[in-house]
């Protein structure tokens, strides 16, 4: 008697099922809600949704399995974030209609709570980290990439804007204020906004230095505190000290004048984990495709880019993010 062996052939519906099977669960689905716009480790999540490890494992390697999320190795540690619908695939149109739906959801008040706890923790060591190096500040940001490696692109991007006369500038986090003399010779206004002391005492420092008239130097927050407003804001290698790089980028917008230009310089994605500690890093760089997506989402027009390599092996991303001109609502 000869038994046929029945053949396994491959069905689109599996991948279909696979999607519909992650979007099962009311905790996957809180998961995807909470990478909307943050990326989190395996650990931040264990602790934002109060459960065990091996549990949020498990839910993130169905989600994963499905193409629902991407992930990123930082060191030792894998952190997840969204992954992008890709509608002219099969199942695309589902995830997609999946993620809108997840996106009118609200989350739990004690989940809010907790990630906004991780968000804390986040700029409570980046805070440190900058009252704790402020001497040698330079030194190390020239670990990756000091500012005289990307002065010159940034201003190539800025002098091609061509704000008028009386454009005012906005730059947050302005380190010891090694770029506020180029601001100051292009804007009749300049305001530098910094929440370490240490670090505005510096860039005080070198203002009096320069005799730079125009320069405004205030001690804030400029996510929380910030009452300005400007036609350009300047953020240069400073994203990535943020707790929650999208939600900054959404804020950031909010301080443009319509009209108004964003300028981010920042490390494309990297894996030196060793920028953590010795940089005071909470992220190592940025996808390209995360940044123009954050900027969209904060109702920002992706502008030119500019990319630089560098001799250690970094990439060095200088983008330029417009707010529309009939743009008049603050969000």
């Amino acid at each position: 008697m000869n038994l046929r062996v029945p053949s396994i052939r491959h069905d689109d519906c599996d991948e279909l099922s696979a999607l519909c099977k992650a979007g099962g669960d009311p905790l996957r689905l809180n998961v995807l809600r909470a990478l909307a716009n943050d990326s989190f480790g395996v650990l931040e999540l264990t602790h934002i949704f109060a459960t065990g490890q091996s549990g949020m494992s498990h839910h993130l390697k169905v989600l994963s399995q499905a193409g629902l999320v991407a992930t990123r190795r930082e060191g030792n540690a894998i952190f997840y974030r969204r992954a992008l619908p890709h509608t002219d695939q099969l199942g695309g149109k589902l995830h997609a209609a999946l993620l809108e739906e997840v996106d009118n959801l609200t989350l739990p008040a004690d989940v809010l709570a907790r990630i906004s706890a991780v968000h804390s923790q986040r700029a409570a060591a980046s805070q440190d980290f900058f009252s704790r190096i402020a001497e040698k500040f330079r030194a190390q940001q020239d670990l990756i990439a000091g500012l005289p490696q990307y002065r010159d692109s940034v201003l190539a991007l800025l002098d091609k804007l061509s704000f008028n006369p009386v454009a005012t500038a906005l730059e947050v986090g302005p380190g010891d204020g090694s770029f506020l003399p180029d601001l100051a010779r292009r804007f009749h206004q300049v305001t530098a906004l910094d929440n370490s002391p240490v670090m505005l005492e510096l860039a005080r420092q070198l203002c009096e230095r320069e005799c730079l008239k125009n320069v405004s130097l205030i001690l804030a927050d400029a996510l929380q505190d910030a009452q300005i407003h400007a036609d350009c804001v300047v953020v240069n290698m400073v994203l990535h000290h943020f707790a929650a790089p999208a939600e900054a980028l959404r804020q950031l917008a909010n301080l443009l004048h319509p009209g108004g230009s964003l300028l981010v310089t920042e490390l494309c994605s990297h894996n030196q984990a060793w920028a953590r500690e010795a940089c005071g890093d909470l992220w190592l760089g940025f996808e390209q495709d995360d940044l123009a997506r954050w900027a969209t989402a904060a109702g920002l027009v992706p502008g030119e880019s500019l990319y630089i390599g560098l001799r250690n092996g970094f990439q060095i991303q200088v983008r330029h993010f417009q707010r529309p001109t009939g743009d008049t609502h603050h969000r």
